[in-house]
């Protein structure tokens, strides 16, 4: 009986089977040609058909993945959000350890965005994690085997943008309320910091600026430079172009006057340095380690001291138990200067005082607390004590003659622009003139011409 089962099912697998599947091609076949040329079916149809694109995510290809999306959270470490996913404190340990080139995970910061990237399944096992530094900058890690790291930037879009308004409290106030963005008020005190005193702006004085907006993903996230200003202040117009010059950046007026004004290197000729920036130097006198935040240049007393750059006297006064006489001088919104130690002042400075780049304004001496006569030199930026030796000091230097045409060229081209409303279109520099094949004949046939 079993062997009539086992040749049965032989003539089933032999016969019947192989006339059955030659039936259905027949009757397949038969309706397929009934069917050629109706819609559907045709060879040009089936050539538009759309492929499906795939789906990249920071660079990385996620059609068969899972995508979650957190946010570092207060006292929150790389090690308890690894954790919560899975991950073995050993991956983590590496992670923190060999990629401090691509980011140092002990500085992730709360309320930055991470992702992670996992398997599109029951397990979800974590293959990814991205962080973001800040807007444009992430870093990638891979939870593979590999266990490797990199930096992606995303694309950075920047666009010319055009901000006008009138002060009536703030610059800052000035700027946001007309849209700018919120480092223009910033860039402005900068680009005009050696013409106008910020701190005296007054209401009524206005500005029309054209400049760099950055966007990522059409956001904007920041501003690049000024290209074009005009601000109104007292009455007086003031232009900032931006020119480069010699590969450096610059600002000037419409003149190719340079906008901003060099500080000397040193307050006096005749000097020696004793004693530099620190901040903990021991005090000769004193006997205890404290901070020095100037520069110290022994020199003869009565030497003369100058002004390193124009400013205005705010303070004269004596210190017994420290700077004796001395001076401080602001220059603009953002440089402060202090001039220690002084044997006396010079004719005519006082408090409210303005003073001219390389002024004499004192004489060098041992008042206070000094062992011998010196002037303590210091340079303060935005309130805080840098070191005078290393302060940047800008150019000063005018367009130069050869430049002078592309630049005149260039102003006019923006204070024409800036006559209309709207955002103006980039300048163009002419491009030279072309010698078409004619011309070189010409040329050729006449040496002189």
């Amino acid at each position: 009986m079993r062997r009539r089962r086992v040749k049965w099912n032989r003539v089933l697998l032999f016969v019947v089977a192989p006339l059955l599947v030659l039936t259905l091609l027949i009757v397949y076949g038969s309706r397929s040609c009934e069917h050629r040329g109706e819609p559907g079916f045709t060879p040009e149809m089936i050539d538009t058909v759309t492929p499906i694109e795939p789906t990249y995510f920071y660079g990385i290809y996620i059609d068969s993945m899972y995508v979650e999306e957190g946010q570092i959270t207060p006292g929150q470490y790389l090690s308890s959000l690894f954790a919560s996913k899975g991950i073995s404190p050993q991956v983590t340990d590496y992670i923190a350890r060999n990629h401090k080139d691509v980011f140092d995970v002990g500085k992730i910061r709360a309320g930055n965005q991470y992702y992670f990237l996992m398997t599109n399944d029951t397990l979800e096992t974590p293959l990814f994690w991205i962080y973001e530094m800040d807007r444009r900058n992430y870093a990638i890690f891979s939870l593979t085997d590999s266990l490797t790291a990199w930096h992606f930037q995303k694309d950075l879009d920047v666009q010319l943008a055009r901000t006008s308004g009138v002060i009536t409290s703030s610059l800052w106030n000035a700027v946001i309320n007309n849209g700018g963005d919120a480092n223009l008020a910033v860039h402005l005190s900068d680009v005009y910091a050696w013409s106008i005193d910020f701190f005296g702006i007054q209401e009524g004085d206005c500005f029309d600026v054209v400049y760099d907006r950055q966007f990522i993903d059409g956001e904007p996230v920041g501003m690049g430079e000024v290209i074009y200003s005009e601000f109104v202040h007292c009455g007086d117009t003031l232009r900032a172009i931006a020119y480069e010059q010699d590969d450096m950046l610059g600002f000037y007026n419409e003149k190719g006057e340079n906008l901003r004004k060099a500080f000397l290197k040193a307050p006096l000729n005749y000097r020696r340095i004793s004693s530099t920036f620190s901040n903990s130097r021991y005090h000769p006198v004193l006997k205890i380690y404290r901070p020095h935040h100037g520069v110290d240049y022994a020199a003869p007393a009565g030497t003369p001291v100058s002004s390193i750059g124009d400013g205005v006297v705010i303070k004269k006064a004596y210190q017994a138990g420290g700077a004796g006489y001395y001076l401080k001088i602001k220059h603009n919104a953002t440089y402060t200067t202090s001039y220690m130690h002084l044997q006396s002042y010079a004719k005519g400075i006082a408090e409210g005082v303005r003073v001219k780049q390389g002024q004499v304004i004192g004489y060098v001496g041992s008042t206070g607390i000094a062992t011998g006569p010196h002037l303590d030199f210091r340079v303060y930026k935005d309130g805080t004590a840098i070191d005078p030796l290393k302060m940047e000091s800008p150019p000063a230097d005018p367009i130069k003659k050869e430049d002078m045409e592309e630049f005149t060229r260039f102003v006019r081209y923006w204070m024409e622009a800036m006559r209309h409303p709207g955002v103006p279109e980039p300048y163009q520099a002419p491009e030279p003139p072309r010698l078409d094949s004619l011309s070189m004949d010409s040329l050729a046939l006449n040496p002189q011409a």
